[in-house]
């Protein structure tokens, strides 16, 4: 469950609290009774270095052809010469 910052605009009374995304936003502060406000931060993931790319995982050649798959082997083919024949 994400945690929200909100702040009175009345008496400056700062406090953080856990909501469901589903929860409505708080609008009385609980020192004053004043109106409150949600304060925004930054986001809380930051991605560093050069990035990730499509290549990165793979290995040899970046073309995106499937790899030629290996030939299958045919049947020993007989290698006796045919038989000459006969000159008469």
């Amino acid at each position: 469950m994400p945690t929200y910052a909100y702040a009175c605009k009345d008496c400056d009374h700062a406090f953080e609290t856990v909501q469901s995304f589903s929860d409505a936003s708080l609008t009385v502060c609980p020192e004053c009774g004043g109106t409150l406000r949600k304060k925004f931060n930054t986001v809380g993931v930051v991605f560093k270095g050069s990035g990730f790319y499509r290549t990165d995982s793979r290995g040899g050649s970046s073309s995106s052809a499937p790899a030629a798959s290996p030939a299958k082997e045919s049947a020993p083919k007989d290698t006796k010469p045919a038989p000459a024949a006969a000159a008469n």
